[in-house]
């Protein structure tokens, strides 16, 4: 009997991996079609972004559910009480990167109808980061593995840099031009929303190093985004 109770356990811990890897896929597959709506004017890829978050808010539950069951069944301790609590965060964190997503796909609908000059290399670039991040991170959470959720902790700065730059920018097109004030501030509202997927990929990292290794990330996060304290000038200042 042991030794069943055993196996159902070790299935139910696989399982709670496999709905997480779950959503991650489909949180993937909703930052993917969001940048290609924004970068390709794609209002087919912004459709299936926006009509995919309610699937993800569902796996959410789903698995708020089923750790709260095992929480209350199987009394779990050490590691295993760790993984299943970090669980808890992980979807949280998945959760908000899909609504993220959604926003994005929402204001490429809107950014769609103007006509802007302004170059779209440094955004291209911020989300090609942003989504290597995000998978790399989904494989974390699905091989429990602490080295790639450090890799993306690290990663962060990288995606703040670019996000500050295209801050900078959208403002000084905004002083220049007040004629693109309300695309450039959709575009502001898109980097930003990138930018914030990338933080909660660094929130899940820190959530599976401590799963894995019993102890939180002591180092002070990665983190370079100062767009609350930039000071931009116009052009010829």
């Amino acid at each position: 009997m042991s030794e069943h109770i055993v196996k159902s356990y070790e299935t139910e811990l696989n399982r709670l991996r496999r709905l997480m890897t779950e959503m991650g896929g489909l949180v993937e597959s909703q930052v993917e079609m969001a940048t290609q709506a924004v970068l390709n004017k794609d209002a087919a890829a912004a459709a299936h972004a926006m009509e995919t978050d309610p699937k993800v808010d569902a796996m959410e539950r789903e698995a708020e559910q089923f750790v709260i069951r095992m929480l209350a069944l199987r009394q779990p301790m050490a590691q295993d009480l760790r993984q299943i609590v970090s669980s808890l965060k992980m979807t949280g964190d998945l959760e908000r990167i899909g609504d993220y997503a959604a926003n994005v796909a929402k204001r490429s609908l809107v950014l769609s109808q103007f006509s802007l000059n302004f170059p779209f290399a440094g955004l291209s670039q911020m989300s090609r980061l942003v989504k290597e991040n995000l998978k790399t991170i989904i494989d974390a959470i699905g091989e429990s593995d602490a080295d790639k959720a450090l890799q993306v902790w690290r990663s962060d700065a990288a995606i703040d840099d670019l996000y500050n730059t295209i801050f900078r920018e959208l403002i000084t097109y905004m002083m220049e031009d007040p004629r693109t004030i309300t695309p450039c501030t959709h575009l502001l509202f898109i980097a930003k929303n990138l930018e914030r997927i990338g933080d909660h990929a660094t929130n899940i990292a820190e959530t599976i190093y401590y799963a894995v290794k019993g102890e939180p990330l002591t180092d002070a996060r990665p983190k370079s985004d100062i767009s609350a304290y930039a000071v931009v000038r116009p052009a010829g200042e």
